[in-house]
């Protein structure tokens, strides 16, 4: 019983180590994803000011 315990608490362990990386990947996603966005929008507003 004792190696199983042992076992499920590095499972344990492992998943958690694994889910906190994908939030911070997710995170930096939308970070990027916000970044595009303006740069998107910073651009238009360039062109726009070019044009005048």
């Amino acid at each position: 019983m004792t190696s199983r315990k042992l076992t499920l608490a590095a499972v344990l362990v492992a998943s958690a180590f694994g889910l906190a990386s994908c939030g911070n990947t997710i995170r930096g996603m939308g970070q990027d994803t916000a970044n595009a966005v303006d740069a998107t929008q910073q651009a238009g507003r360039n062109v726009e000011n070019a044009a005048k």
